[in-house]
C-alpha cells in the first residue's frame, strides 16, 4: 500500500473535520459517512480514528 500526496491531504482534512475527510475518500453519502458523522458528534477523537480507518481502507 502506497500513500500519495492526495492521501496526505485527506488525512489533514480528516484531522480537522472527520466527516469531510470521509466524504472526500468515498465521494458519496454512504454508510461510512453517516457513521462518521455520528462518531464525530459523540466525540471528535472517535470520528478522527474512523476517518483514518476509512481512508486507509479504500
Amino acid at each position: 500500500m502506497a500513500l500519495t500526496w492526495g492521501d496526505v491531504g485527506k488525512f489533514i482534512l480528516a484531522f480537522i473535520l472527520p466527516p469531510l475527510g470521509v466524504l472526500t475518500e468515498t465521494e458519496s453519502l454512504n454508510r461510512s459517512f453517516w457513521i462518521n458523522v455520528l462518531l464525530t458528534l459523540l466525540g471528535w477523537l472517535p470520528g478522527v480514528i474512523h476517518a483514518f480507518y476509512v481512508i486507509l481502507r479504500y
